[in-house]
């Protein structure tokens, strides 16, 4: 609007005013405007009604012979700002109450037809979109999403610089080292047979600056791991890349929580005062989820020890556990078939469901074979009601949290704009999480997160079964069922460090091999140290109401890696192989 931030800088040699700044406090004024021609409406013979497009909006210009005016030309329009004519006002519209008039119009660009509307109606198919994404960007969902993205980002770089962080680069070709996703490599030239890897994360170096007295380290960092696609996960990502130094876990959770705030304010205007905590465990028996959606209820409900001496063999299982799903009573048999099917595709032996009728009498396939007692125990531990539907799941528990956690989700989660934002800090991860055929612990982080410190006695006692009882000082924060990031406290201590690393079956040559300079470091007086990175692709894109984070990105892959815009991945050409020292084998089926 008129005397924004944006209109301050808005003048320029070629123009004077925005287009979407204009009001009626400007009847008068002789302004130059540039932008896209978004529509074109006759007037009568001679006359046109322009309207002319930049990233602020639209104007109507009224233009004397426009004939030769085209959608997407791009022109620069003076005129005079003047109220529009009684009764023509667009309240849908920030400029709707005055237009630009006796219009000299300078054509700067032609353009050829769009490939598709840029004013939003109509379904276009991502692939097209992506394929034109120059022409894409163009319109206000994507000009409002670019920018919110640099409002978040602006507000974190100011959080964390006003908590005493230091803004450092660490370097994008790095030694390949295990992070879990594969890496991609590029090869070296100047050492044949060597590759380099791109990070998967600075979580290394960031500790080395811990090493090197940085204290407070940070970095909006581009990281890429080459890992299965889907709407919240790119090859490349940004995250806030954050490290501490003689710092707890609740130091950790407050800087982050600052810089979220401080995110979340810039684009809403109302800043989260209260950042709640969950165990793990208390996540997973809740919700079947360790990245849960707060925003609704449908809770796991824990009936195991209602069935404890039940004569129905689907019951007699180390789990049982039920969902309410309120008002889905009135579902078909093919529906609860439906979900019956899914249940088994997410691993489930089989799946319970029973409807709520008139006093709470439950009508299902299954209830012949339970007592009085055990129907009336479900009704009341559920607090189902008439018209509703219970689900129930009995099996390992694990098994049982995760298909309950997916059948939640998939009946109850709203859209991701409905019920704001809800953020949680979910803690007390286990540090292992199985065993492997060999029953060594496999780690549920990086092998450098602390454990717990009331747990550590648990390393030795001998007992693998012990271990998976270990929690480790990490911590998620998770926001409407989305996990925005990770963190922990780092392990500083050698002789704790080589316990992990015995445990897990990595020898001292191995370690070396794989993290010796970060080891060799510590060795020079390692401080304690914790830190945290969270995705601003998937905060900007819960922040923009956006269920996909491709639509917050300007320009993305799909969903199968590839860059319709680019056409990326190509093939190399031969003399670059040959340069490089390398030659594409055929593919292995």
């Amino acid at each position: 609007m008129s005397g924004s931030n944006e209109q301050t800088w808005a003048t320029t040699a070629m123009r004077t005013d925005l287009c979407g700044a204009l009001r009626r406090d400007d009847v008068g004024r002789t302004v130059s405007v540039c932008g896209w021609v978004q529509s074109r409406r006759e007037h009568g013979e001679h006359l046109a009604f322009i309207d002319l497009r930049d990233h602020t909006g639209v104007v109507q210009c009224v233009v004397d012979g426009a004939h030769d005016l085209r959608s997407e030309y791009v022109l620069r329009i003076t005129g005079t700002v003047r109220p529009r004519p009684e009764g023509t006002d667009n309240p849908n519209l920030p400029t709707g109450e005055v237009e630009v008039g006796d219009c000299t119009v300078e054509v700067l660009s032609r353009a050829e037809p769009p490939p598709f509307p840029i004013d939003g109606r109509g379904d276009v198919d991502e692939q097209h979109r992506l394929r034109h994404r120059y022409v894409d960007l163009r319109s206000e969902r994507m000009q409002r999403n670019l920018r919110l993205r640099a409002r978040v980002n602006h507000a974190i770089r100011n959080a964390m610089d006003a908590q005493g962080f230091v803004e450092v680069e660490t370097p994008m070709l790095i030694a390949s080292t295990p992070e879990g996703a594969r890496d991609f490599v590029v090869p070296s030239r100047l050492s044949p047979g060597a590759f380099y890897a791109l990070p998967q994360s600075p979580q290394l170096f960031k500790q080395l600056c811990m090493v090197g007295g940085v204290d407070r380290y940070y970095q909006i960092a581009r990281c890429l791991r080459d890992e299965d696609l889907r709407a919240d996960r790119q090859f490349e990502f940004a995250q806030l890349d954050a490290e501490a130094s003689f710092v707890s876990q609740a130091d950790v959770q407050a800087f982050i929580s600052e810089a979220v705030a401080a995110a979340t304010e810039a684009v809403t205007g109302e800043r989260p005062t209260v950042f709640p905590s969950m165990t793990w465990l208390e996540a997973m028996e809740r919700f079947g989820s360790d990245k849960p959606d707060t925003r609704f209820g449908m809770e796991l409900v824990e009936l195991t020890e209602r069935f404890s001496a039940t004569e129905f063999n689907a019951f007699k299982a180390p789990c049982v556990k039920g969902i309410c799903v309120p008002g889905g009573g009135d579902k078909t048999r093919k529906q609860l078939d439906d979900l019956t099917e899914q249940a088994k595709r997410w691993g489930a032996k089989g799946l319970v469901w029973m409807r709520v009728g008139a006093g709470g009498e439950l009508t299902s396939p299954v209830a012949k074979f339970l007592s009085e007692g055990e129907l009336a125990g479900i009704v009341e531990a559920t607090g189902a009601a008439e018209g509703d539907l219970v689900l129930i799941v009995a099996d390992e528990r694990p098994r049982v949290r995760h298909v309950l956690g997916l059948l939640r989700l998939e009946l109850g989660r709203p859209p991701v704009t409905e019920g704001g934002l809800q953020f949680l800090w979910v803690v007390d991860f286990p540090l292992f999480e199985a065993l492997d055929e060999a029953g060594l612990p496999i780690p549920a982080h990086h092998p450098f997160t602390m454990p717990h410190d009331e747990d550590v006695a648990l390393l030795d006692t001998g007992d693998p079964q012990d271990l998976l009882t270990v929690r480790s000082q990490a911590y998620d924060l998770v926001c409407n069922g989305w996990e925005l990031g990770s963190g922990s406290v780092r392990i500083h201590r050698p002789d704790v460090q080589a316990r992990i690393f015995a445990l897990l079956g990595i020898s001292d040559e191995e370690a070396n091999a794989k993290f010796g300079f970060l080891l060799e470091a510590f060795r020079y007086g390692a401080p304690p140290h914790a830190g945290f990175a969270f995705g601003i692709d998937r905060l900007v894109a819960l922040l923009a109401g956006e269920e996909n984070i491709r639509e917050v990105i300007a320009f993305p892959k799909t969903q199968s890696g590839q860059d319709p815009l680019t056409k990326a991945p190509t093939a190399i050409d031969a003399r670059h192989l040959t340069e490089l020292g390398l030659r594409v084998l055929p593919k292995v089926d």
